[in-house]
């Protein structure tokens, strides 16, 4: 499974970014994936994650009513819109995915086993 994620860019507080994360080897269907961050000096932390049966999604508190995370099973991708951001969203956004991850384990970073490349976001004025 290879995973091109795209989307980052510079934005004003209180702006919108939508990152990409397309998949090819596998449907994302058959995946559970994740969008984890990982902000200067500190370690990567989950954003959202959605399950790979039923698509039931996640998120960390610190994002919830403020980003989405949804899947385009046609266009084998998936998407992460973020709303409102904050300077504290400043980071570079990885996608991951995995085809076989219990609902306890959607945010361990350890458990995934395809990474894409990352995508920096930063939230400035």
């Amino acid at each position: 499974v290879q995973l091109q994620a795209s989307g980052g860019g510079l934005v004003q507080p209180g702006g919108s970014l939508r990152l990409s994360c397309a998949a090819s080897g596998r449907r994302t269907s058959s995946l559970s994936m994740g969008w984890f961050r990982q902000a200067p000096g500190k370690e990567r932390e989950a954003v959202a994650a959605i399950k790979s049966n039923g698509g039931s999604t996640y998120y960390t508190d610190s994002v919830k009513g403020r980003f989405t995370m949804s899947r385009d099973n046609a266009k084998n991708t998936v998407y992460l819109q973020m709303n409102k951001l904050k300077p504290e969203d400043t980071g570079v956004y990885y996608c991951a995915a995995d085809p076989a991850l219990i609902t306890s384990s959607l945010f361990r970073a350890d458990q995934y086993d395809y990474w894409g490349q990352g995508t920096l976001v930063t939230v400035s004025s």
